[in-house]
C-alpha cells in the first residue's frame, strides 16, 4: 500500500482505548468516508505504576467493549485499525493483553483481518551499549544517566514515531497493536504512508490524539480528520457537537512545553503561522503548520523501578475542634506516630516514611492554597513507605489508634474520628518511580523496535 491520496480521512473515536465512546459516531464515521481508524490505548498520565507492574489500568471488558465496535467498523470499510501504547504503558506484556483480546473477537466475530504487533520494550544491557557509545542523552531537567539506574528498572520502552507502525502496514497488516508510541505517531503513520504532507498531518495527528477533546463537548464522541496537500479540516462524530478555532487551537496546550511547537522522535511539529478558521458552525481549516526534519532521529526511554512498598489508612475528621486548628492536630499526628513508631518499633527515620494529606483542607494545592476558613469535614489519609510490606503496615497499625482518637493538645475530651474502611490498612504493594528521562540516538527509526507482520491468510 503505497499509492499516493488526494486526501485522507483519520477517525479517531476517542482519547483512549477503553474509555468509551457512542456506537453511533463510528457509523458516521465511516459514512463520511474514514480511511484509518486510530486510537492510543496508553498513556504516562496515571503514574509509573503501570509501566512498572507492566499491567493496564483500564479493564479488560472496556477494551473489548471498543475493541469490538472498532474491529467491526475496520472490517466492513475495509479500513485499517491502529492502536498505539497497547496496555496503557506499552510493555510487551501490554501488547500481547491486547492482541489476546483482538484474537478472541475476530474469532467470536467471524472476521477476516491481518493483525500485526510491534513490541518497544528495551533491554537494560542493549541500552547499556548505546550509553557506552555515547548515544543516550538526558533531557531536562535529568542528569547523565548511570548503567545502574537501567538495570533497576522492572520495565524499560522506547517510545516509537510513525515508521514501525508504517512498516506493519506495508506488510499487510490490517490491524497494528503497537507498543508505546507517541500519540501523534498512532494518527499520523497512515496519512504520511499514502503520501500526505508532514506538516498538516503531524499538526492533525495532535488534534485528534484526545478524541472529542478538541470539540465543544469532550464526552460525545471521536473527530474526523481529512488531511490534503495544504493543511486539515476536522469535524466532530456527533452532530450535535462542534469544533471551533478556539477549541481546535487550544489542544495545543494540552502536554506541550511550548504551544508552538512538539518534538517527535523525526523532527518538530512548527505551528506557529497556521491559521484556524471556521468552515460553518461545526468545521475548523487548519493551514500553515509545518514539520521541520531533525538532523538527528531519537527515540526518548521511560522505565520506571520499585522504590519500596505501601500501606494506607484513610479517616475522617468531623469534629469542629479539630478542624479550628486542622494543622496543629496534623502537625501532633506527625510528631506522635515518629515516637510512636521509634519505641515500639525500633525504626529510625531513614528506615520509612509517610505522609498525611488532609483532603477537604490542603491536600491537593498544600500552601498554594489561600482559602484558610476551617473546613465542614477532611479526609485523613496515611501513607507509609518502608523497604518491605511488613514494615510499611507494621507503621501503619502504630498510628491507628491516634488516626481513631488523637485530640489537639488543648482538648479534655477523647474525639473519634471515622475510619473509611475495615481493617484500616490497605496494603498498596509495590511502589514506582520514573527514572528516565532520556533519548537515544538511532540509525535507522525502526531499529529499537520488533515488528512482527501479520501471518499470511490460509489460501
Amino acid at each position: 500500500m503505497t499509492e499516493t491520496r488526494d486526501s485522507v480521512r483519520v477517525l479517531a473515536p476517542s482519547g483512549m482505548l477503553g474509555g468509551g465512546f457512542p456506537p453511533e459516531t463510528i457509523t458516521r464515521g465511516l459514512d463520511l468516508g474514514a480511511d484509518v481508524i486510530t486510537v492510543d490505548g496508553g498513556s504516562t498520565d496515571s503514574g509509573p505504576y503501570y509501566l512498572g507492574s507492566g499491567t493496564a489500568k483500564t479493564a479488560a471488558a472496556a477494551v473489548a467493549r471498543d475493541l469490538r465496535l472498532l474491529l467491526r467498523a475496520a472490517a466492513t470499510a475495509g479500513i485499517p485499525l491502529i492502536v498505539g501504547s497497547c496496555g496503557t504503558s506499552g510493555t510487551d506484556s501490554g501488547v500481547d493483553w491486547v492482541a489476546g483480546i483482538t484474537r478472541d473477537i475476530l474469532a467470536e466475530e467471524g472476521l477476516d483481518l491481518r493483525v500485526a504487533t510491534v513490541y518497544s520494550e528495551q533491554q537494560a544491557a542493549d541500552l547499556k551499549e548505546h550509553l557506552d557509545a555515547g548515544r543516550v542523552h538526558p533531557l531536562p531537567p535529568a542528569g547523565d544517566l548511570d548503567p545502574a539506574t537501567l538495570e533497576s528498572c522492572r520495565h524499560i520502552v522506547g517510545m516509537m514515531g510513525h515508521e514501525p507502525i508504517v512498516e506493519a502496514l506495508a506488510a499487510g497488516a490490517d490491524v497494528v497493536l503497537a507498543g508505546r508510541a507517541t500519540d501523534t505517531a498512532v494518527a499520523a503513520a497512515y496519512p504520511l504512508m499514502v503520501g500526505m504532507p508532514a506538516g498538516p498531518t503531524w499538526h492533525a495527528a495532535k488534534i485528534v490524539e484526545c478524541g472529542g477533546q478538541c470539540t465543544t463537548n469532550p464526552r460525545s464522541g471521536g473527530v474526523l480528520a481529512t488531511i490534503d496537500a495544504t493543511g486539515f479540516t476536522i469535524e466532530p462524530l456527533d452532530p450535535a457537537v462542534a469544533c471551533t478555532p478556539t477549541s481546535v487551537s487550544a489542544h495545543m496546550l494540552y502536554e506541550t512545553v511550548n504551544p508552538y511547537s512538539m518534538r517527535e522522535p523525526a523532527g518538530t511539529i512548527n505551528v506557529a503561522e497556521a491559521t484556524y478558521r471556521a468552515l460553518d458552525d461545526r468545521r475548523v481549516r487548519v493551514e500553515g503548520s509545518r514539520f521541520e526534519l531533525a538532523e538527528q532521529h531519537t527515540i526518548k526511554l521511560e522505565g520506571a523501578r520499585v522504590t519500596g512498598y505501601e500501606t494506607m489508612s484513610f479517616t475522617a475528621v468531623r469534629d469542629p475542634h479539630i478542624l479550628g486548628q486542622i494543622t496543629t492536630w496534623a502537625a501532633l499526628l506527625r510528631r506522635m506516630i515518629t515516637e510512636w513508631v521509634t519505641q515500639t518499633l525500633s525504626l529510625s527515620e531513614d528506615e520509612y516514611a509517610f505522609d498525611i494529606r488532609l483532603y477537604g483542607y490542603d491536600a491537593v494545592l498544600d500552601a498554594l492554597d489561600p482559602d484558610t476558613r476551617p473546613p465542614r469535614e477532611v479526609g485523613v489519609m496515611l501513607l507509609v513507605h518502608a523497604a518491605d510490606q511488613q514494615t510499611a503496615t507494621a507503621v501503619a497499625k502504630i498510628a491507628n489508634p491516634l488516626l481513631l482518637h488523637l485530640p489537639t493538645p488543648d482538648m479534655d475530651y477523647l474525639p473519634s474520628l471515622a475510619f473509611a474502611t475495615s481493617p484500616a490498612e490497605t496494603e498498596r504493594g509495590a511502589a514506582y518511580e520514573f527514572v528516565l528521562n532520556h533519548v537515544v540516538d538511532v540509525d535507522s527509526p525502526t531499529s529499537l523496535f520488533r515488528i512482527n507482520p501479520p501471518e499470511d491468510r490460509d489460501v
